[in-house]
């Protein structure tokens, strides 16, 4: 079953002209479609990468520009002159120490109060004072202050400025703020003086806000590491603790400003890094999956279009098939044309191309094939006439031997003139059947002989009938077959006038009808029945039975010579005779 369909598809060249060109065309359309979406893929990622890192660039620009503002702050609040008188005092318990606490207190409490994005400022001297932006602090103990980590590390600092990573404050009691803090050792007014630790907290909703308002595709986020790797913030900061989600903090601290993959889960992750000046990364997160967000539409959109293309591109592979196989489907045709016989067709020739070269290869074989089967058929005439001309020789010794021995008989009765006549009349015969050995001859000729003959028929049958010519004259030079009409004054004599208890007549008429000559022989002789007439016609149309030079060699020669509308025509009737009639084209001269 397999087979047979399989033999039914690819049965013709437009079938398989199809195919090949859907298949290579499908081939095409899939490796474009592959192309454009790996293409649209790739520029989509770039372009997306592209934002994600122009969007970090400007995170960590507004950071930097933030801390910045906050170590001017900072800068600000130390070059106050009644900070430095205040930390030129040896002791702040006494009422110049109390006024300039309280004045310090007041310029903190109007800084904080212009930032919303400052938690607190608080000032913590060697000498054990301890002032803050607000009016009634309840601060920790001095002893606990100098001991936390924003102290220590400006202590050893040496004046540089020290950024914390995001934690709880614990500078106020029952007061747990997170907060990133800006601290800064002050230098000592005078040698011998004291000094301290200036601290500004900042307030952490500020980065948490500056952060979260950053949106990198679905999903993506931005998170800040310090320069010691600890999360400054991170939008799923509790994840993280709880190990329910983990970040590539090694490779983060290890790369430099740059885009990189990293696989922690099954997933991937797009990590984009750019360091602050003071040490930290911002880290931009993008999932590699929504940086082509739209890839399902973009798998629809190419399938789609990669569908028309190719539905367009089968069907112009199926047109421009058909218009190839066209010409060898007209050549298919007219084959089966030939197989039917027809050698008459011709295949029109177009172009230059292989096609064309078979269909004129084509076109002379079918001439060479008709001309070989036309000088068949002309050698099968050929063979035909020579086969009748056999047949006429066959008659003429026949002939010849009943008038000798019609001649000896008369010789032996003594009918000397009769004997003469009769000789005469057969050289003459003989000499008029073998002359120039033509097969047409003028009708002058071929009445001359009938002549000769129907004397020596005469004489044989003892003045048993007559006989009369009446041929038109202007037909005496026209062309007739040789020894046409002879058999049928023999029909005539031996079928109608032998018979006959009386003399009978015998009347030869020559007559031209437009482009035809008509010569009838009839005879009033014992006639024939329907029955008869109908046999005689079927024996001279129908086949040859071999025996003698009848009417079917005569009728059968007409129609070889001049076409199958010539030939004979028979009327008679019982007891009143009968009339065979030759109908031949009109040849003038030597037509």
């Amino acid at each position: 079953m397999r087979g047979a369909i399989g033999s039914l598809q690819f049965k013709s060249i437009h079938s398989k002209f199809a195919l090949a060109f859907s298949l290579l065309i499908l081939c095409t359309t899939v490796i474009l479609s592959y192309s454009a979406y790996r293409l649209s893929t790739v520029a989509v990622t770039d372009a997306s990468l592209t934002y994600t890192t122009q969007l970090i660039e400007q995170v960590n620009k507004n950071i930097q520009t933030y801390i910045g503002n906050m170590e001017s702050i900072s800068a600000l609040s130390l070059s106050s002159a009644d900070l430095k008188q205040y930390l030129s005092l040896r002791s702040p318990q006494t009422p110049e120490g109390a006024r300039l606490g309280q004045e310090i207190s007041s310029y903190f409490s109007a800084i904080v109060a212009s930032r919303n994005d400052i938690a607190s400022i608080v000032l913590a001297a060697s000498n054990g004072a301890v002032v803050s932006d607000r009016v009634s602090p309840r601060l920790r103990p001095y002893a606990e202050l100098v001991t936390q980590e924003w102290y220590a590390k400006a202590s050893r600092s040496k004046g540089d400025i020290v950024i914390s990573s995001s934690h709880v404050q614990r500078v106020f009691q029952d007061e747990y703020k997170w907060v990133v803090s800006i601290s800064k050792q002050m230098p000592s007014p005078e040698p011998g003086a004291a000094n301290g630790v200036l601290l500004v907290d900042l307030n952490f909703n500020i980065i948490n806000d500056l952060c979260n308002q950053i949106q990198l595709g679905q999903r993506g986020y931005v998170f800040i590491l310090d320069e010691t790797g600890d999360l400054i913030y991170h939008p799923q900061q509790q994840l993280l603790y709880s190990g329910l989600k983990t970040e590539d903090i090694r490779a983060l601290m290890q790369a430099k400003d740059s885009s990189f993959e990293a696989q922690l889960t099954d997933e991937n992750k797009i990590y984009t890094v750019r360091t602050t000046s003071f040490g930290w990364k911002i880290v931009g997160v993008t999932y590699a999956g929504d940086l082509s967000g739209n890839k399902r539409e973009m798998q629809l959109t190419s399938a789609i279009w990669g569908g028309i293309a190719l539905l367009i591109a089968v069907t112009i592979s199926v047109l421009l098939s058909i218009t190839l196989t066209r010409p060898i489907k007209q050549l298919e045709a007219h084959m089966k044309q030939v197989e039917k016989g027809n050698f008459d067709i011709r295949v029109e020739v177009e172009g230059v191309n292989e096609i064309s070269k078979l269909s004129r290869t084509f076109n002379l074989m079918i001439g060479k094939i008709k001309e070989l089967m036309n000088q068949t058929v002309q050698d099968q005439e050929v063979k035909r006439i020579s086969e009748l001309k056999a047949l006429q020789a066959q008659i003429q010794p026949h002939f010849l031997y009943n008038t000798l021995d019609s001649i000896i008989w008369m010789a032996e009765l003594g009918k000397v003139e009769n004997v003469v006549t009769m000789t005469s009349a057969l050289s003459k015969l003989l000499r008029s059947s073998i002359s120039k050995g033509e097969e047409l001859i003028p009708i002058r000729v071929e009445l001359a002989h009938i002549e000769n003959y129907l004397t020596i028929q005469h004489i044989r049958y003892r003045n048993k009938f007559t006989y009369a010519i009446d041929v038109e004259e202007e037909l005496l030079d026209c062309r007739i077959l040789k020894i046409v009409l002879q058999p049928l004054v023999e029909n005539a004599i031996y079928h109608g006038m032998k018979h006959l208890p009386e003399t009978g007549h015998i009347q030869i008429t020559g007559r031209k009808r437009d482009d035809v000559i008509v010569l009838s022989v009839s005879d009033n002789g014992v006639g024939m029945s329907e029955e008869q007439l109908r046999a005689l016609k079927l024996k001279a149309h129908g086949a040859s039975d071999g025996k003698g030079f009848g009417l079917h060699n005569v009728n059968h020669r007409i129609q070889l010579y001049f076409g199958e509308k010539y030939g004979l025509q028979f009327e008679s009737e019982l007891e009143e005779g009968t009339t065979v009639t030759m109908i031949i084209p009109a040849l003038p001269g030597e037509g």
